[in-house]
């Protein structure tokens, strides 16, 4: 009797009053969402981890966003060198200290091979988010990989990984790398030669990424598959730069807030899901493009040594078309973000310290006379101040790619 009760005034409430009622609903809903997520956020919590909680909804988001690094700093006092943070519905360990990271990653190598799966790059399922409104609309999706798969580096780990890593390594030991120095040796060349035609012989301030990343980019479509971008004027160098640096904005911690925040899956909200797929679309286009050109070239015995040619003619990886591109994505978009940090940075710290140029300049002399103004490409590293040169801004600048 009760519930009829209910129902029946309800309806008529329904009737009299409908924009109340509405007004009503909306705000049960939005408190029970609420109610209901806090306790998804507090159950997906790593036991036998303290750290801070966060805000209901966001967490530890709006704390991170702009000194990410710093904020770690100022947790590790309270919490330790190992802790937790929420990012959302997310927990996440933060590892905060050289001793830590060897003891942890070092003696744990293959359990923590694995990469986590998120809503934008791999399928969310309503197991992962059960009592979320948003998990009973979004089943099942894969926004920005589900036509030319993931990276190594962006991959759970499983049988097929397995098999992409033992591929990228037969295309990148000591044999398979002594065939792409003259790639190398080209870039570097083209890449100097742009500093001086763009810079008018050093006479006018120039800002140099643009030239570092047609160097990265042609590098890596070069080395991948044998092809150069010759210019940064080139339709394919500005459509692939700008579609792997906005992939990249959706890989960032928090570039992409609907990774962890079910709400924002939604409409109105979810404008990066549109986005990515557009994203996609284009990547796709390009992709295909290069392995056709590839396959092509194979077919008629004129390719040059790379790496993706390698791994075809690899009888033992037994690789199928997905794989081979995802080893292709990897090298794609690996080298775009650590080359192009790389030398950004480089650059950078030789611009404040022209010594080490002048040092650097001496050594090449010291060894080569004065009629050769560059190393050879076969020096195989013997100007030893330049081979430490390059390792020092290795050390110094840390490239990171989530690839």
């Amino acid at each position: 009797m009760a519930i009829t009760a209910t129902l029946f005034s309800i309806q008529k409430s329904l009737i009299h009053t409908p924009l109340q009622s509405i007004a009503i609903a909306a705000l049960f809903t939005s408190c029970l969402y609420f109610i209901v997520n806090e306790f998804i956020r507090a159950f997906s919590r790593v036991p036998g981890f303290k750290g801070p909680r966060g805000l209901p909804l966001i967490g530890n988001i709006a704390q991170i966003r702009k000194n990410a690094a710093e904020q770690y700093r100022i947790w590790s006092k309270t919490y330790g060198p190992v802790y937790q943070i929420q990012l959302g519905n997310i927990p996440v360990i933060v590892v905060n200290s050289a001793v830590s990271a060897k003891a942890i990653f070092g003696q744990n190598a293959q359990a923590l091979s694995s990469r986590p799966e998120f809503y934008t790059f791999h399928k969310v399922g309503i197991a992962q988010y059960p009592f979320s409104l948003s998990a009973l609309l979004t089943d099942s999706i894969q926004i920005v990989s589900n036509t030319a798969g993931t990276t190594i580096g962006t991959s759970p780990y499983s049988d097929s990984l397995k098999r992409r890593r033992k591929g990228a390594a037969s295309a990148l030991n000591r044999p398979s790398v002594e065939s792409y120095v003259s790639h190398l040796d080209a870039e570097s060349k083209a890449f100097v030669a742009e500093l001086l035609k763009y810079g008018e012989g050093g006479n006018v301030p120039v800002d140099p990424m643009a030239m570092i990343q047609r160097l990265s980019l042609s590098l890596a479509l070069t080395l991948n598959w044998g092809v150069r971008v010759v210019s940064q004027e080139e339709d394919l160098f500005n459509e692939i730069t700008h579609v792997e640096e906005e992939i990249s904005k959706f890989r960032s911690t928090t570039g992409n807030l609907q990774d962890y925040i079910p709400l924002l899956r939604l409409n109105p909200f979810n404008t990066n899901s549109k986005k990515a797929k557009e994203m996609r679309d284009r990547r796709d286009k390009y992709l295909n493009g290069l392995n056709r050109d590839l396959d092509d070239r194979m077919e008629k015995g004129i390719h040059k040594p790379c790496i993706q040619a390698n791994v075809i003619l690899d009888q033992e990886a037994k690789l199928n078309s997905e794989e081979l591109t995802s080893i292709s994505l990897t090298m794609l978009s690996g080298g775009l973000d650590t080359v192009t940090t790389l030398v950004a940075w480089s650059i950078g710290l030789l611009a404040k310290r022209p010594d080490i140029q002048d040092k650097a300049a001496e050594a090449i002399l010291n060894m080569y006379g004065p009629n050769q103004p560059m190393c050879d490409a076969a020096d195989d590293q013997r100007c030893a101040y330049v081979a430490a040169l390059v390792r020092e801004c290795l050390r110094f600048v840390i490239p990171y790619s989530p690839n």
